[in-house]
């Protein structure tokens, strides 16, 4: 690792500093904020947890995020094109705002939508631009928007975004720092930095919870670090794709069943395995237990291995999302089973 790159930490460490201190500030003054509005999630059928709590929260993220990665970004000697900084913070703060705006009162589906394409295609276009083949395009919004919304739908619960937001954002910190890209490294530790200053106030029992602003942001935060680690080092993607495999599989697979079964799979519901695994008895912090050892067993060593052997990266890729999709289909089926039976043990 060259002087250079080594020289570049300082500067970055102190930007992952002030981004846990300015997200930890912002959702302090975030709760306050909710609890003058009137800024409550009520306790419901299709809800997971038990008292009125304020939602928001994510705001912290936001401001933390935006404030700290273009002094990252814009880093020598790995520094980005200053377009594509600019881009990645305004589609940020796009998401983030229609986030804000349905957090304060409910939003159609459409617009949401809208803005949520708008905002990819925008960030997509300025990376694409002098990388890439434009042929990318089309899967790179279809990816991204698929991210804000399946972060979004995996919400639900205390703790659980944020920490998947830190666990992935981390490797993709390593991965970058490995490839000696401090400054993409730095972006990345400053945006699980921002989810660890939120989760302070989030894990069990959260004292407020993400919001729309915070869910759909980190979905294309995630997405974004993604792409940016695919324009570096197209084989990165698939180590950086098997570090979100617990989220993907699981939203994916169950807007597929919600879709197959003929639902309304656009409502909310409390059909994901971290749902079940709470509507079985498990707290909050045992259902985010499961997906952190997924995280550390499973998907953290598949992406090491497929990041220190290249050739094999498609095929640990593929390996991982089957053992998710068996251990998803497994373990849901079991959790229905049981709630099941309590309920005839119940009746009877």
């Amino acid at each position: 690792m060259s002087d250079v790159v080594v020289a570049s930490l300082a500067p970055i460490a102190l930007a992952v500093l002030f981004a846990f201190l300015i997200s930890l500030g912002v959702v302090r003054a975030a709760i306050a904020y909710a609890h003058r509005r009137g800024m409550f999630d009520q306790p419901g059928q299709r809800r997971s947890h038990t008292i009125p709590t304020p939602r928001g929260g994510g705001i912290g993220i936001v401001v933390a995020v935006l404030l700290t990665l273009p002094a990252c970004l814009l880093q020598a000697p790995s520094s980005w094109p200053l377009h594509v900084a600019i881009t990645l913070l305004v589609a940020t703060a796009m998401i983030a705002l229609i986030g804000w705006w349905d957090d304060h009162s409910s939003l159609p589906v459409l617009p949401r939508f809208g803005v949520q394409i708008l905002a990819v295609a925008f960030f997509s276009v300025a990376l694409v631009a002098g990388g890439p083949s434009w042929l990318w395009l089309p899967l790179w919004v279809l990816g991204g928007t698929w991210s804000v919304n399946l972060h979004n739908f995996m919400d639900g619960i205390d703790g659980l975004l944020a920490q998947q937001g830190m666990f992935v954002a981390c490797g993709f910190a390593v991965l970058a720092w490995a490839i000696n890209q401090p400054a993409l490294a730095g972006a990345s530790a400053c945006v699980a930095a921002a989810c660890m200053g939120f989760w302070c106030y989030n894990r069990s029992p959260a004292r407020i919870f993400m919001g729309d602003v915070g869910s759909g942001a980190i979905g294309l935060l995630l997405f974004a670090l993604t792409a940016m680690l695919w324009r570096l080092n197209w084989p990165l993607v698939w180590p950086a794709l098997i570090l979100s495999s617990a989220f993907v599989t699981d939203a994916s697979l169950t807007l597929l069943i919600r879709m197959l079964a003929g639902r309304r799979w656009y409502t909310a519901h409390r059909e994901h395995l971290y749902q079940w695994i709470v509507r079985r008895g498990h707290t909050h912090a045992v259902s985010a237990a499961w997906y952190l050892g997924w995280n550390l067993l499973v998907a953290a060593p598949l992406a090491a291995l497929a990041y220190g052997k290249p050739g094999m990266g498609l095929l640990a890729c593929i390996v991982t999302y089957a053992i998710a999709a068996l251990v998803w289909l497994f373990a849901k089926r079991r959790v229905i089973r049981r709630d099941r039976y309590k309920v005839r043990h119940v009746h009877t």
